[in-house]
């Protein structure tokens, strides 16, 4: 991650990842299916990310002033914990937020990528923008990261939080079961990729 400020010690505080859908769990773009459908692609590393966030203790949620299926299910799959599509002042709707988590702006990580999210992003104690936000976006924003939106942004920053709270050894752990330094590794066999 791009960084204009030293990311530990915000990273630190982190309790509550916040992010925008569109663009940043998404590439942005939307399909249109007959009648009123929309189909969205969702990075699957965006989603294991957001997995092992909260498997962590981290909670997660979305502020969009989109909404549709597509947007509800994968964040209902995704288990988050504050769902809020639709939104006209995404400032108010992350208000109401802290309120109900009792999180202050420094226990909060705001992605976003236009501006549209400039208000949240002045307001969170680690905002970032991912890599192909819009300039002025990118310009404001402390920490950026290298993923596009909707191509691993969201696995990068939780993989940033989690190796500053020093949590990353105990997240491998949770993984890696063979020993570190040249013991046998187990051998993929047909059932191998079936964990995946």
């Amino acid at each position: 991650m791009k960084r204009r400020l030293p990311l530990g010690p915000r990273a630190r505080r982190i309790a509550l990842i916040l992010m925008d859908v569109d663009g940043v769990l998404t590439d942005g773009g939307i399909s249109f299916i007959e009648g009123t459908s929309e189909c969205k692609t969702y990075d699957v590393k965006d989603g294991v990310g957001l997995w092992i966030a909260r498997r962590a203790g981290l909670r997660t949620g979305v502020i969009s002033g989109r909404g549709g299926a597509a947007v509800v299910r994968r964040a209902e799959e995704l288990r988050l914990d504050e769902i809020h599509l639709k939104v006209r002042d995404k400032l108010r709707a992350y208000q109401r937020i802290l309120k109900r988590q009792k999180v202050s702006d420094e226990q909060v990580c705001y992605l976003g990528d236009d501006l549209t999210d400039l208000p949240v992003l002045g307001r969170a104690g680690m905002p970032v923008a991912v890599a192909d936000a819009h300039p002025e976006v990118i310009r404001r924003a402390p920490f950026v990261t290298r993923a596009r939106g909707g191509r691993g942004a969201v696995r990068e920053v939780v993989d940033a939080i989690l190796k500053a709270q020093g949590r990353w050894p105990e997240v491998l752990g949770w993984f890696v079961s063979w020993p570190r330094g040249g013991g046998k590794r187990p051998r993929r066999g047909a059932d191998a990729g079936a964990q995946r």
